[in-house]
């Protein structure tokens, strides 16, 4: 007797399992919860073997007797449908351990874990916008020339800094997964020559005092969040990389003592840094402190989710003032040369400051206390210098711009 549709619709469930038989080895089992799952009983190397052919009414009657027979065809052709079912598995769960999104996940586990915070969020970033969209789902060895290429020439009409930083990101996801037996070749070395050119640039930096007052006085005149006003804010008054002013966290704030200390996960160079905060930049965090100080970061991003500002927020807003070359890092520059120039600080004071590596006579390469009390001075002559330069582009009658140097 074969099973009717209406009869496994109309099957009820009992106090235990009790099975109903269709044709050729297929059964309907009815489990006392009503749950109904198809199986296919058969024996194989006189042994008794039951498939899985999956749930009512999920799949059908119709499609399980047609997946019965593909079973019944396998078993004549000699192979276990069991074992083939396993090896399917298998194979389906190693193709999975083998894109290229896999492949990146492993390899950034193992060579991020111990690089600075922002270079982590810069690479991880990077692989889920740009290349994972696009090659996530692709196994790692079908990644030849002709698809990297098609993937970075795609990153490339969007920026071509971007398109060589995912290159390099590609390249060593490859190289892992060479290394690893999960690809016979990294393609990226093929594609030298396949790509624009361009000249390496510097940021761009503001070294004229008198623009520079004018773009202060445009920065005191945005309209935004609080949190991209206020790190419009600061971007010049502490220099620090862009990084790590959107990663500023409460916890690491002291407005009392007037300073920031970044753990070393957070600096370049690994090494933690003291930023002295000037008078002008405790009261821009007092003032935001209002709108972001019950949460970890100093400049949340508007998005939520406990993420820090976007790294493009300062970027958009300098784009909206009209100088769009002009980068937050750029600001490191302004400040290295108008330390230097125009309040004529010490440059090893400076070069401090900006957490560059300065060798001194005991061969310390860098010490984040090291002229902490001259390195406040200056912070507080700097953020005094830039409201002069304001107060000048403002048309205000202040001491001229040549008085304002580190003798005052």
């Amino acid at each position: 007797m074969t099973l009717t549709a209406m009869e496994v619709k109309q099957a009820k469930p009992g106090d235990k399992l009790h099975k109903l038989s269709d044709e050729k080895g297929l059964q309907l089992w009815v489990f006392s919860d009503g749950a109904k799952r198809w199986r296919f009983a058969y024996r194989f190397n006189g042994k008794q073997r039951t498939l899985a052919l999956g749930v009512y009414p999920e799949v059908t009657l119709a499609e399980a007797r047609v997946a019965r027979d593909e079973a019944r065809a396998l078993k004549r052709a000699g192979i276990d449908p069991l074992s083939a079912r396993k090896a399917e598995k298998l194979a389906r769960h190693q193709a999975a351990e083998e894109t290229f999104e896999a492949i990146s996940k492993e390899w950034a586990a193992k060579h991020l874990a111990d690089k600075a915070e922002s270079y982590r969020d810069r690479v991880e970033g990077i692989l889920e916008r740009f290349l994972c969209p696009h090659l996530g789902s692709t196994p790692v060895r079908e990644i030849g020339p002709p698809v990297a290429l098609a993937v970075l020439r795609r990153i490339e009409k969007r920026s071509i800094d971007t398109r060589d930083r995912a290159r390099s990101i590609m390249n060593m996801v490859m190289t892992f997964a060479v290394a690893t037996g999960r690809a016979e070749r990294n393609p990226i070395p093929d594609l030298r020559g396949a790509f624009n050119t361009h000249r390496q640039k510097h940021y761009e930096a503001l070294t004229d005092p008198a623009q520079l007052g004018r773009l202060l006085v445009a920065i005191d005149g945005y309209q935004g969040t609080p949190a991209v006003c206020a790190a419009l804010k600061l971007t010049p008054l502490l220099f620090v990389r862009p990084g790590e002013l959107r990663h500023m966290e409460w916890a690491h704030v002291d407005l009392d003592a007037a300073r920031w200390e970044i753990p070393a996960e957070r600096m370049k160079m690994r090494q933690a840094h003291i930023v002295p905060l000037a008078r002008q930049a405790v009261e821009i965090l007092r003032e935001l402190q209002r709108f972001t100080g019950r949460g970890r970061y100093v400049f949340p991003s508007g998005r939520g989710g406990g993420r820090p500002l976007s790294e493009n927020g300062v970027r958009t807003a300098l784009q909206t003032l009209e100088h769009g070359k002009l980068t937050a890092h750029g600001f490191r520059a302004t400040a290295r040369t108008l330390l230097d120039e125009q309040l004529r600080e010490r440059v090893e004071h400076i070069e401090r400051q900006l957490a560059h590596k300065v060798p001194d006579t005991l061969g310390e390469a860098y010490n984040r206390t090291r002229h902490l009390e001259e390195r406040t001075a200056m912070m507080q002559r700097w953020a005094d210098y830039l409201d002069t330069l304001r107060a000048v582009a403002m048309g205000e009658n202040v001491v001229p711009l040549n008085q304002v140097s580190a003798e005052a």
